[in-house]
């Protein structure tokens, strides 16, 4: 496979990592993806919403909503660069003033394409799209830029459409035959995917 521009953009900026780390989900890994970094590069930034739109252009949408909080600046950009209406779900609903879960202008009816960073167990996911859904809006297209293949995509697929760029194994494979990397990464990278096959 070769290496993806986003993917030796992601490890140039130490987006992908090699250690020893803790999931949101609890689990732990020798690979962490932190795209918090992104907000920092426009021009990746930019590029990742690009191919992200590629995903779903042909799918129906009326609005975009990031789930909270990384995927919120690649929303933006779809918003931007395509004119479409976005609107954002809080985490904690607000206890003043309109006490409103979703921010923005929307009705009833419409339909929502939503987007996410990384699709671990896919709960982040669920729990926009419930809130959404509970607001009256429809959903039915997902997409996300990394699939990290621990039951995510089996979840979100039982009810929904899921978009992603790359799969786990897709980003390792991608740098184990690159030159970007060390031995001792190499050899994690390795370790890490035979015992995924296992």
């Amino acid at each position: 496979m070769q290496l993806d521009p986003i993917i030796a953009s992601l490890y140039r900026i130490g987006a992908i990592q090699f250690g020893e780390f803790t999931l949101k989900s609890g689990q732990t890994s020798s690979i962490y993806i932190n795209l918090r970094k992104i907000i920092s590069y426009p021009e990746l930034l930019r590029t990742i919403a690009d191919a992200m739109w590629q995903k779903v252009k042909d799918c129906q949408f009326n609005l975009v909503c990031g789930v909270p909080y990384t995927a919120l600046p690649i929303a933006t950009c779809l918003s931007l660069d395509h004119d479409i209406p976005m609107i954002m779900r809080r985490k904690e609903k607000k206890e003043y003033g309109t006490k409103q879960l979703i921010e923005g202008e929307f009705k009833a009816g419409q339909r929502c394409l939503v987007i996410e960073d990384i699709v671990t167990t896919g709960s982040s996911i669920i729990e926009t799209v419930t809130d959404l859904e509970n607001n009256g809006l429809q959903v039915i297209d997902l997409v996300a830029l990394i699939d990290r293949e621990q039951g995510g995509r089996e979840t979100l697929t039982k009810k929904y459409h899921l978009y992603t760029l790359f799969s786990l194994t897709d980003i390792l494979h991608s740098l184990l035959n690159s030159p970007l990397i060390g031995q001792e990464e190499r050899g994690i990278i390795q370790q890490f995917l035979v015992a995924r096959s296992a």
